[in-house]
């Protein structure tokens, strides 16, 4: 099972979403490090289920428990385990799904591919809730990358069909939303109406978060294969619910001319800048000194309580699924830390392994 990452920074993550509870191991942390407790809270709260009506009901706090790596509020250089316990589990909602495959789903693609043993409860470790660890490891690499300048900032930029204004040109206004629950500049309310208007209807939404990687000196990367956009993509393609990413313009930069997708360069106070930021801070796999620019498409949360066509897999026969259970109408909200989170962490892998200063 592919729960393993990195090159400098290990991360190995365990658990299920409705057994005991779900954790990580982080190897490769400098020893001596002190944790922010207040900052991984924070963070962590975050990401916690059940704080308003656009996130699912369920209820866990996600206090993260230290069972290795940390003496005196300090890391030790050994691998760090994080155990987080799962409190608030209603296994029974899932029962029907050892023979019903729910759409948009891993049910049936994991089935083949472990057999049948795959733990189905709540996606067991297909669930989004193992994207809490993440969050945890993230934190500390954000506590590393804030001492070297980097700053990591999200928001969402569209909820279904609704966008956000563009903030290429105006990041302080980035800046100021970090701290807000739902981290939109100017479309709040109307996305918000939109998922209430679609959880109502027992449907769900998707977006987009767009995350900016502040404050990277150019230098940080390499060509080809691990390339820092290779890294990045690796990292926001293992959380789940991500379907798409783009840096800068993205598909965007394909209609555009080579005269009008260059980022011209110019020096403001003995630093080079570029006029745009159109290839979103990455070049040749390497950064050239502009804030790092991703954008990343999430799709609807899969678990709805429409009836929708289906198999099932122990009848073989044709049939239908209603899913029970408490679900996320837009994950978007409660992802927006996930993939600021990873992106830190794929920052940080980079930053130990080459000769970043």
């Amino acid at each position: 099972m592919g729960s393993q990452w990195g090159n400098n920074i290990k991360l190995s993550i365990f658990g299920e979403s409705h057994g005991e509870g779900i954790g990580i191991v982080i190897d490769g942390l400098t020893p001596g490090m002190d944790l922010d407790w207040d900052y991984i809270n924070f963070q962590m709260a975050r990401r916690v289920p059940g704080k308003n009506k656009f996130s699912t009901a369920r209820k866990e706090s996600d206090r993260v428990e230290i069972l290795s790596g940390i003496l005196n509020n300090k890391t030790t250089g050994a691998p760090l385990c994080a155990f987080i316990k799962n409190s608030d589990k209603k296994s029974k909602d899932y029962d029907m799904l050892q023979s019903l495959m729910r759409p948009g789903h891993s049910d049936y693609p994991a089935n083949r591919k472990y057999k049948g043993y795959n733990d189905v409860r709540g996606g067991g470790h297909f669930s989004g809730r193992l994207t809490a660890s993440l969050v945890f490891a993230g934190s500390l690499a954000r506590q590393i990358l804030d001492k070297k300048g980097i700053k990591i900032v999200g928001r969402i930029k569209s909820i279904g069909n609704i966008v956000d204004v563009d903030i290429e040109n105006d990041l302080d206004i980035l800046n100021c939303i970090k701290n807000i629950d739902f981290p939109a500049i100017t479309k709040e309310k109307e996305m918000q109406t939109l998922i209430e208007k679609v959880r109502l209807d027992r449907d769900s939404v998707g977006g987009v978060i767009e995350v900016v990687a502040l404050g990277v000196k150019a230098g940080l990367g390499n060509p080809f294969f691990d390339s820092l956009e290779s890294t990045i993509s690796h990292m926001i393609f293992s959380v789940p619910g991500v379907k798409g990413i783009e840096f800068g313009k993205g598909f965007e930069i394909s209609s555009m001319l080579g005269s009008e997708s260059n980022d011209e360069y110019y020096f403001s106070e003995n630093e080079i800048k570029t006029y745009t930021n159109n290839n979103g801070g990455i070049l040749g796999g390497i950064s050239n000194g502009m804030p790092i620019v991703v954008k990343v498409a999430i799709k609807p949360t899969p678990s709805i309580g429409k009836v929708q066509k289906t198999v099932n897999i122990t009848t073989s026969k044709n049939s239908e699924v209603e899913i029970t259970g408490r679900h996320d109408p837009c994950i978007v909200p409660r992802a927006v830390v996930v993939i600021e989170s990873v992106m830190a962490l794929a920052i940080l892998d980079q930053m130990i392994g080459g000769s970043y200063e």
